[in-house]
């Protein structure tokens, strides 16, 4: 039953933030994982191809900001406080693998060759990274436990965010 309360805590908290209280950086990259996993969802049920269309550009600028924080700030704290080498390099190369399949929804269309099918594997692909971040053992637990200033990473990479969707014409 803890479990349970702890899931659901997780994916409701973070947005019930009041604009007084700062999520730190675990608190903001779950509530981006929540969000993505939600517009993904919502692909797979929808026929119409505009709506998939739009849903896959949204799904892509999240996920492309998300990881450029996650890479600019958390990921190099994370090294620096935990010396977790082969950890920190399986969630770069897990990006690297996202980022090309992005690239080819991007320039693509749901006409396109393979195009529903790309947008699939990269949920599949970001569903085993979220896991293996927020799992028991993750790097999301092994932050919490190495005493990282994850209130200070967490304002960095809100502000870093806010930037980014500036850049991409969402805020």
């Amino acid at each position: 039953m803890a479990t349970a309360r702890t899931n659901e805590d997780t994916r409701k908290s973070p947005a019930r933030k009041s604009a007084k209280q700062e999520m730190d950086a675990i608190q903001l990259l779950k509530a981006d994982h929540r969000e993505v996993e939600g517009w993904f969802e919502e692909f797979e049920k929808t026929r119409a191809d505009g709506k998939k269309e739009k849903l896959a550009h949204k799904i892509c600028t999240a996920l492309t900001v998300h990881t450029q924080i996650e890479e600019e700030i958390f990921y190099p704290a994370f090294l620096e406080a935990t010396g977790e080498e082969d950890m920190s390099d399986e969630a770069y190369v897990e990006h690297d693998g996202a980022k090309k399949l992005i690239a080819e929804i991007e320039a693509g269309t749901p006409e396109s060759d393979k195009w529903e099918a790309k947008v699939t594997v990269l949920s599949e692909m970001i569903e085993h990274h979220v896991h293996e971040e927020e799992m028991r053992d993750g790097m999301f637990a092994k932050a919490r436990k190495s005493g990282m200033d994850l209130e200070e990473l967490g304002a960095r990479m809100v502000a870093r965010k806010k930037e980014l969707m500036k850049n991409a014409g969402k805020l």
